[in-house]
């Protein structure tokens, strides 16, 4: 089956038949009057490292971390140290100021915010759970632990509850002064 020739006189060259006359332009190769581009060499400083350069070894078919075949050291069943499946490490971001997060919480924070939270039943506890939050937090400012919420929670609640204590406080002398001289002026 032919089909009319396409408008303005365009000839498919997929409809035409038998066989073509040659075969399909290699789309990978340079088209005339331009040159190759050229391949990066080891000596290109722009060219990008071989993440997988310390993981190549003589077998191809050899899992990256497990030793070759045939050596003393490799005991038939039993997994290499480490973990064979791990990527290789990239060095930590250095920005200058900042330490990475260690994993040990500040004690001192811990021990301020319970003494702060014990406050609310023994109100003596509270402002000494605030100072000790300060302290923490300084403590936390140089050696870079963790535990900076935790200092901040026992400052404030420490705080809150000597405010209301110190309240209290006052409230009672003023109702006890009011109890005395309303005593001393009925005549008794």
């Amino acid at each position: 089956m032919t089909y009319p020739p396409a408008p303005g006189g365009w000839h498919d060259p997929s409809a035409a038949a038998g066989p073509q006359s040659s075969p399909p332009a290699d789309p990978t190769l340079p088209m005339a009057g331009n040159p190759i581009p050229a391949q990066p060499t080891s000596a290109d400083p722009y060219s990008p490292a071989d993440p997988y350069a310390g993981m190549k070894s003589g077998d191809p078919y050899a899992a990256p971390g497990y030793p070759p075949a045939g050596t003393p050291y490799a005991a038939p069943g039993y997994p290499p140290p480490g973990d064979p499946y791990a990527a290789a490490g990239y060095p930590a971001p250095a920005y200058p100021g900042y330490a990475p997060p260690s994993s040990k919480t500040n004690t001192l924070a811990i021990v301020a915010l319970v003494l702060s939270l014990i406050g609310f039943t023994s109100c003596i506890t509270a402002p000494i759970g605030a100072i000790m939050g300060h302290v923490a937090r300084k403590q936390i400012r140089e050696t870079g632990e963790q535990g900076e919420g935790m200092a901040k929670a026992a400052i404030i609640v420490g705080w809150i509850l000597t405010a209301l204590l110190v309240l209290l406080i006052i409230f009672y002398v003023v109702m006890i002064v009011i109890a005395v001289n309303s005593d001393s002026s009925s005549g008794y």
